[in-house]
């Protein structure tokens, strides 16, 4: 089990960032949560934790922070540039294009872009070569 529960990201606008994450979690094994008709998306990979689209409680716009990002775990270094290249398709932006990282570990391979909203994102592989 997951010591994290859940990951909540801001947004703007729930239709979209619906759309983007079905496809741009979906490139890494995430599914939509099945949800009553209204409630924010939500979205998981085999158990916790829990990625929810909510807008902001206190009504203000939702709101990126700056050097922070949620990283998600790739299988392989495909599925981390599928990752990148489907949330550029979907609207959202790169933050730096999936390549190694030896700084961070001989086998680390990432990717980082930003959804409509701004929210940055992570995927990153540790295996060896695909």
């Amino acid at each position: 089990m997951s010591v994290i529960s859940h990951i909540t990201l801001g947004t703007n606008d729930i239709e979209r960032a619906g759309r983007f994450y079905d496809k741009v979690l979906g490139a890494l094994g995430f599914e939509r949560l099945p949800k009553p008709p209204g409630k924010p998306p939500a979205f998981e990979k085999g158990g916790m934790p829990t990625i929810y689209l909510y807008p902001p409680e206190d009504g203000q716009p939702a709101t990126w922070g700056n050097g922070t990002h949620v990283a998600f775990v790739a299988d392989t270094r495909d599925a981390v540039r599928a990752f990148h290249q489907t949330a550029l398709i979907e609207g959202g932006s790169s933050a730096g294009e999936p390549g190694r990282r030896p700084h961070y570990g001989e086998n680390y391979y990432a990717a980082y872009v930003r959804d409509p909203d701004g929210n940055k994102l992570q995927a990153v592989c540790y295996a060896k070569e695909d």
